[in-house]
């Protein structure tokens, strides 16, 4: 489904319109580092986020095997911008670990694999 980007929180959360509803969406199946708790890398996590956000096409995908909403009644979703899955492009550049895995999610086989080469790259989060 086709949203637009009304804000971000953090490198993992972000708030969309979706038709004519404002929802709070969860990027599934990853963490990046706090913002409000001033963690190591919130900083870069949350403005690479955003700037991959802003002006792009983007989607969200439930996964047919995850919730639909956390207990917080965020939107736990796969993000697409521009065709590209943004947790993989997270993961991958390091400012972000795969996390909160609760079934077989339909892209973290894909989300491991990055997450692998981005540590033994000492990439990002992974550089300490």
């Amino acid at each position: 489904m086709s949203v637009e980007l009304v804000k971000c929180v953090d490198g993992d959360t972000a708030w969309f319109k979706l038709e004519d509803e404002v929802i709070k969406a969860r990027f599934l199946a990853i963490d990046t580092p706090e913002v409000d708790k001033e963690e190591f890398y919130a900083k870069e996590a949350l403005e690479y986020t955003c700037n991959l956000l802003s002006n792009s096409n983007i989607t969200l995908e439930y996964d047919e095997k995850g919730d639909f909403q956390d207990k917080f009644h965020r939107h736990l979703v796969w993000v697409f911008v521009d065709d590209t899955l943004l947790q993989s492009l997270i993961v991958e550049h390091g400012y972000g670990k795969v996390a909160y895995v609760y079934e077989d999610y339909k892209y973290i086989s894909l989300l491991n694999t990055l997450q692998a080469k981005a540590k033994k790259n000492h990439v990002g989060i992974w550089q300490k």
